[in-house]
Formats: structure tokens, sequence, C-alpha cells
């Protein structure tokens, strides 16, 4: 009986279990030939906070002088990336150097200092003036320092290394001296598109005064004016009822005379 029970599929007593289900599929990243996820690139770029460019700034002001050494930067954007990233901020080097180039034009539209790393950014350029003119100014030192100076220009001359670290510091001078150029430049066209900005206000404060002037001066005349024509008017009206008044006597003096002689 329990045989027939257990054939039967529709009266199976002891059905068996369900297969196991299987796990959904891991969905991987797609990665391209390059190397780099995909997905993360379409996704935007999260914003700069406060923090993480203060410590940008900070890591770029101790790299400055390391910036300004070499003209192959790539290594040390990396290295600004890695540091980021043990303070627990992710950015790529293609990203520290994006962002570092945006400061900069920040802080040379600054005019009127309202850029919240302006201080920062500029003991950064002051530094590196400070570089480039203590590197000129500071000569002094010991014999035995001067000769073997001298021993690495001559070394440095045979090699023409003299002649790159002094255009390499010319150009440096160049750039910083366009920089201060060009913010005393945009400080100078703020100020006078105040100045411009402070006339026109007076100027149309000057022509709406003006216009307020002759309306209330227009205004006072249509009132003397009305006020004439009233009392005009007026003396008419009263020049009527007065010679109404005397026609109206005269006429009940004219009645009152025939009555009295009718009487009579």
């Amino acid at each position: 009986m329990e045989q027939y029970f257990n054939d039967n599929p529709y009266l199976n007593i002891n059905p068996a279990p369900p297969p196991p289900l299987s796990p959904p599929p891991l969905l991987l990243p797609q990665v391209g030939d390059d190397g780099r996820d995909k997905d993360r690139e379409r996704l935007p770029l999260p914003q700069w906070i406060h923090a993480e460019t203060a410590e940008f700034l900070a890591i770029r002001s101790e790299l400055d002088c390391r910036f300004m050494a070499t003209k192959r930067n790539k290594p040390l954007w990396e290295e600004m990336s890695n540091r980021l990233r043990c303070k627990g901020f992710f950015r790529t080097a293609e990203q520290c150097k994006s962002k570092w180039k945006n400061l900069v034009t920040r802080f040379k539209q600054d005019a009127n200092k309202q850029f919240p790393f302006h201080e920062e950014m500029r003991r950064i350029f002051s530094k590196r003036m400070e570089r480039v003119l203590s590197s000129d100014t500071n000569k002094e030192g010991n014999e035995e320092e001067e000769e073997e100076e001298e021993k690495m220009d001559e070394r440095s001359k045979r090699k023409g290394g003299v002649v790159k670290k002094k255009k390499k510091r010319k150009e440096l001078e160049e750039e910083v001296a366009v920089a201060l150029k060009e913010f005393v430049r945009r400080q100078a066209e703020r100020e006078a598109w105040w100045v411009e900005a402070a006339e026109a206000r007076e100027a149309e404060r000057r022509v709406k005064e003006e216009e307020w002037r002759s309306a209330m001066a227009a205004l006072s005349e249509e009132r003397v004016a009305m006020e004439r024509r009233w009392r005009e008017r007026e003396e008419e009206r009263r020049s009527r009822e007065e010679v109404r008044a005397e026609r109206r006597h005269a006429l009940i003096m004219s009645l009152l005379n025939k009555l009295a002689n009718e009487e009579a």
C-alpha cells in the first residue's frame, strides 16, 4: 500500500526534497585592456572637501622644491596620491595634478582674497620666491665649501648643468614675475570696476532724484492750479447766488407792492 502511494505522483506521501538553489552569479566589474575599472570611471568624481584640500596643499608645499627641481613630475604626483591615501583620501595622480592647476587658476583670479585657500597658496609661492632669491644671494661659506662648489661648477659646466640650472631659474623667475604682474593687473581692474560701478550708481541716483523733484514740482503746480480753479468756480457760484437773491427779493417786493395797490 505504501509502495502504491509512493509510485503515484499525486498521492506521494514522502515527496523528494527540492533541488538546492544555486547562488546568483557574481557580477564582476568590467575592466578594460588598460586595467582600469570602467564602471568606476563612469561614476561622477566626488568633490574635494575642505580637509582633503588642506592636506593636499600641505603635502604640495613639502614637495614644491622637488617639483621645481625636475620637469618629470609624474612620480611626484603619484607620491602625493599615495600620501593622501595614507591620510584616508583616495585620489589618483591625474586628479591631484588637475586639482593643483585648478587651485593655481583660482588663486590668480582671486583679487579680493575670497578664495578659502588664498593664504596657503600665497605661502607656497612666497617660499618658492624666497628659495629663488636665497639661491641668488646666499653666497657665504668657508673656503672648503667654495672650492667644492667651484669643482662642482666646473664639472657642471663640462656637462652643461650650469646652463640648464640658470635657464630653469630664469624660467621660474619669469613665471613668478608674470603671476605677480597678472595679480596686480587684476587687482587694478577690479578696483577700477568698483569705482566705475560706484560712479554709475551715483549718477543713477542723481537722475532719479531729479525725476522725483520734477514730479513733485509738477504735482505742486497742478495742486495750485486746481485750487485756483476751485476758487474761481466758488466765486462764480457766489455771484450767481447773489444775482438770484437780488432777483428773488425784487420779485417779492413787486408782488407785495401789487397786493398793496389792489387792497388800496
